[in-house]
């Protein structure tokens, strides 16, 4: 009777085996057959092939207005603080407009102000949140460097502050290290610098 019983016990488990194999292939099989290599040969445009979905044609798009390269070298006369004994130039490379200014004030006021304010004294919104103090454009420091410091630092950095090349192009950090400079000046203003035909007008509204 229980050589009985064991048989039968034996022949259960096999079958159960047998039948948890089968189950596990099933499941193998299932999973392999809903992968699919279009997930990874994906549709694509190849650099400078044709393209249908675009009206001129082409699949690479023209770069956006002020888009920044990457790339360290560059043929750009704007890019650059040194004159070619490695001192920093004196001089923009760019006229000095009032479309300049302008410029670099708005350029100023967006990514600049928020450290060292609207007036240069370098107590901005996020100094007063607990970032370290940039020093203020009116230090003697500051006045006496040439222009070409205030490129190079808007370009690589400095200290705490980290590079804005990435976000500013070459020309709009001229027109910011201008507004710097005429932040200084108007610091540091006199009445005797305002042309002669313009005074009364000026007295006219301090007044």
């Amino acid at each position: 009777m229980m050589k009985d019983e064991c048989r039968m016990t034996n022949a259960m488990f096999a079958r159960l085996r047998r039948v948890r194999v089968i189950l596990h292939s099933a499941f193998i099989l299932l999973l392999f057959s809903a992968c699919r290599q279009g997930m990874y040969n994906q549709a694509k445009q190849k650099p400078l092939s044709q393209s249908d979905f675009f009206s001129d044609g082409a699949s690479a798009r023209p770069l956006p207005l002020h888009t920044i390269s990457r790339e360290s070298a560059s043929t750009d006369a704007l890019i650059g603080a040194t004159n070619p004994d490695g001192t920093l130039v004196t001089k923009p490379p760019v006229p000095l407009t009032k479309e300049l200014l302008y410029r670099g004030k708005e350029r100023f006021e967006i990514y600049c102000a928020v450290c060292h304010d609207r007036t240069g004294s370098g107590n901005g919104m996020i100094v007063q949140r607990g970032f370290p103090h940039p020093p203020a454009f009116t230090e003697t420091r500051l006045r006496n460097a040439p222009i070409g410091h205030f490129y190079d630092v808007i370009t690589n950095g400095y200290g705490a502050m980290y590079p804005y090349a990435a976000r500013v192009e070459p020309r709009d950090r001229w027109a910011i290290a201008a507004y710097i400079r005429a932040l200084q000046l108007s610091r540091s203003g006199t009445i005797n610098d305002v042309p002669t035909d313009q005074r009364a007008e000026l007295e006219s509204q301090v007044q």
